[in-house]
């Protein structure tokens, strides 16, 4: 008779108001800003964060507060465009919004100085992390990943070597709600990245446009880009497919790295240990994450399980953080607490590849 394996449900415990306590070592967050209320002398001062009381409504009578068409409009294309005009010449850009993608522009967003643009070419962040595999429901992690979703405050069941998620949802939509919240973080979706900026041998940046006049340049006319400059340029495109691995393969068709072997056949105990390990700054400027250095190494697919990217995208994150010359883990530089379970994500990565 088969025996089922016994398992049971850790509910991390929700950090305080002023916690920036991290499950990786980056720079820890401001505390939120918050607003004293004037009082009477006689009484304690009380503190307002963000969010102001009013009355409940009646469903029964419910009534929108009027507003004309053309002011949704001017909020929507000035928000916007001072957005682009914000991140037209930025700290970091991370190409591709995957789970590993994720997970390095929210490590970096905990340093406020660090200026993050995310492009995406979906309408809808997130990769391959809204499901697990064969479109199943749930994520697996295997430890010491785990570590992470204790971070992001994500219930999870637990086994002896990995966790589970019961729906891979439930990590997406954590961390982009934590992420898009912090005031120096701007994702850019439906928008593509069609080409890199390269001057003098380094990275410099990305050539952008509209994810669907990508998608047309063979059914129009000339369709002029436009540019998003930055100090270092992360590609988290994923493993090869339309629009997967173009930051490696780009490197490949301009002569700056020689060769996109592809990644090998299905091995997960291989395959996250070398995601891991091998990411790293592949040629001056441009660092490399998640499935897309499977690609550049031939290392292993890896399969419905999550955790490499996530401590992918960390990793990639610190590498950054030391490109800019900011505290990081990659050379022991920050000093704070170490959580050992992550020494995995601060190992020695390859050498970059000279341009």
């Amino acid at each position: 008779m088969a025996t089922i394996a016994s398992s049971f449900t850790f509910t991390p415990q929700r950090h305080a108001l002023f916690d920036s306590s991290s499950s990786f070592h980056g720079t820890r967050l401001a505390p939120p800003s918050l607003r004293f209320l004037s009082v009477k002398s006689d009484a304690q001062p009380s503190i307002s964060v963000s969010a102001s009381s009013s009355p409940p409504y009646d469903l029964k009578e419910f009534k929108f507060e009027p507003i004309k068409e053309s002011i949704v409009s001017r909020e929507m294309t000035r928000r916007y465009m001072m957005d682009m005009i914000t991140y037209a010449d930025t700290d970091v850009v991370i190409v591709g919004a995957g789970s590993a993608g994720l997970s390095c522009a929210y490590e970096l967003s905990k340093n406020p100085s660090v200026q993050v643009a995310i492009i995406e070419q979906s309408v809808s962040p997130g990769g391959g992390a809204w499901l697990g595999g064969q479109l199943f429901s749930a994520m697996v992690v295997r430890k010491p990943a785990h570590v992470f979703l204790n971070e992001l405050g994500i219930d999870y069941d637990e086994q002896d070597n990995y966790v589970v998620i019961k729906h891979a949802a439930l990590f997406t939509s954590t961390i982009m709600s934590k992420l898009l919240a912090r005031p120096n973080v701007k994702l850019f979706n439906a928008v593509a990245a069609e080409d890199l900026i390269v001057k003098g041998g380094r990275v410099g940046g990305v050539v952008t446009n509209w994810a669907l006049v990508s998608m047309n340049h063979d059914t129009q006319s000339c369709m002029d880009p436009n540019v998003m400059e930055a100090k270092v340029v992360v590609s988290s495109c994923g493993h090869d497919g339309p629009f997967g691995a173009t930051g490696v393969k780009r490197l490949k068709s301009i002569g700056m790295i020689d060769s996109v072997p592809g990644m090998k056949a299905l091995d997960m105990n291989a395959a996250e240990d070398a995601i891991v390990r091998l990411t790293r700054e592949i040629v001056p400027g441009m660092i490399v994450t998640g499935m897309e250095v499977a690609e550049i190494d031939g290392s292993p697919r890896m399969g419905p399980t999550f955790g490499a990217m996530m401590i992918s995208g960390q990793k990639a994150a610190h590498l950054a953080l030391k490109s800019l010359g900011l505290p990081n883990e990659i050379d022991g530089s920050y000093v704070g607490s170490i959580h050992p379970e992550m020494i995995l994500a601060a190992a020695d990565s390859a050498e970059t590849v000279d341009a």
